[in-house]
């Protein structure tokens, strides 16, 4: 029974992940009604599982259940992404600012360390979708920048908004099609103020970085 269970587990979780990267690469775009036959199918695994992972998803953000009609990808709404940004905005310029005032040497290394990694990541593969890897690495340079703020629970406010955002991010370059902009200089200068030790420098920067997003989508979607 153990056996089953981690075997279980084990499918559920792989089928999360496989979704998950659907989601953030918009294989599978807003609104759209996901239908558990035909996932159990596709992934050849039962209802059961891509049950636990859609409600995964759910936990995070990124898709929502309705009772009696299943679950369906987060559908791209005006006022949930402005009152997140602006969530957002408030809770990670606070850890930024406390990352600086407290932050030691070893958060430094680690911040510049998950900047290199960034920063050698392409954003897209060669055949123009977005790269995974770089998803990972971006989520991971916004980790190490605000670890240093000294609270895990304020960490783990931004990471969950952070997660709640990240499909809004992606089709601002899918959707929206911001390809002007030049993150990795965006991404240089978060890593050089903080290291710098600029609070208010910081702050002001990447209040800038998320709105960003936030205004590429609102012109598409009031196109």
């Amino acid at each position: 029974m153990a056996l089953v269970s981690v075997v279980g587990s084990t499918r559920a979780g792989s089928v999360y992940d496989q979704l998950r990267a659907d989601l953030l690469t918009s294989r599978i775009l807003p609104g759209t009604k996901l239908k558990l036959v035909a996932l159990a199918e596709r992934h050849e695994v039962s209802m059961s599982v891509i049950r636990e992972a859609l409600s995964r998803l759910s936990a995070e953000g990124l898709v929502v259940a309705t009772p009696q009609r299943g679950f369906r990808v987060i559908s791209l709404s005006d006022g949930d992404l402005i009152d997140l940004t602006n969530t957002r905005v408030d809770i990670e310029c606070l850890a930024a600012r406390r990352a600086v005032e407290h932050g030691d040497l070893a958060w430094e290394t680690g911040l510049v360390a998950a900047h290199h990694a960034l920063d050698r990541t392409p954003t897209l593969l060669p055949d123009g979708g977005v790269n995974e890897n770089w998803i990972d690495c971006h989520r991971d340079f916004h980790s190490a920048l605000l670890a240093g703020c000294g609270s895990p629970r304020l960490q783990g406010i931004a990471a969950a908004l952070r997660d709640a955002a990240e499909l809004y991010r992606v089709w601002s370059q899918t959707l929206a099609h911001d390809d002007t902009r030049d993150i990795a200089a965006e991404h240089r200068q978060l890593t050089n103020l903080a290291v710098a030790r600029d609070a208010d420098g910081l702050t002001a920067a990447l209040a800038a970085h998320i709105q960003r997003t936030t205004d590429a989508l609102l012109r598409h979607t009031q196109q």
